[in-house]
C-alpha cells in the first residue's frame, strides 16, 4: 500500500501512459494538479518524479496494469475515489483528445474504483466543459 497522494499520482500516470506516449501536456497537467489541488496539500512535490517513476516501473512488469490498479484501489479511500477518477479524466483531456487506450483504461478505472455511471458522466461532462475551445 502507498499513500493516497501517491495513488492519485499513479492514477494520472497510468492514464498518461495508456497509449504508450506520455505527452508534455499530460506531464505538465500532472505537475500543475499536484502543486495546486487540496488533495495534495500534505504531499512533498519534490517526490513527484520518484512517485511517477515507481508507477512506471510497476507498469513495465508482466501484469503491470493490473498491479497498479490494485495498488490504487487499496490505497485510495472510498471518499477519494471520485477525486481519483476526476484526476484521470483531467489527464485524458489534457492533450485535447482521449485515445481509445485511454478511454478503455478510464472504463477499467471506473469499474475498479466502483464509480457510479451517473457520477462518472457528470465528472466527464465537467472536464469536457473545462477543456472546450472555439
Amino acid at each position: 500500500m502507498i499513500s493516497c497522494e501517491a495513488a492519485l499520482i499513479y492514477t494520472m500516470v497510468i492514464v498518461s501512459a495508456a497509449d504508450r506516449e506520455m505527452t508534455d501536456l499530460e506531464m505538465a497537467a500532472i505537475g500543475e494538479i499536484v502543486r495546486h489541488l487540496p488533495a495534495f496539500r500534505d504531499y512533498d512535490v519534490s517526490l513527484l518524479p520518484d512517485t511517477a517513476r515507481s508507477c512506471a516501473e510497476i507498469l513495465n512488469t508482466d501484469s503491470g496494469m493490473e498491479a497498479v490498479l490494485d495498488v490504487i484501489t487499496q490505497s485510495v479511500p472510498q471518499e477519494m475515489r471520485e477525486t481519483a477518477y476526476a484526476l484521470a479524466i483531467e489527464i485524458a483531456a489534457a492533450d485535447g483528445a482521449a485515445s481509445q487506450e485511454e478511454l478503455r483504461l478510464l472504463e477499467m478505472l471506473r469499474h475498479q474504483l466502483e464509480i457510479d455511471r451517473l457520477i462518472a458522466a457528470g465528472i466527464e461532462r465537467g472536464a469536457r466543459a473545462r477543456y472546450a475551445h472555439l
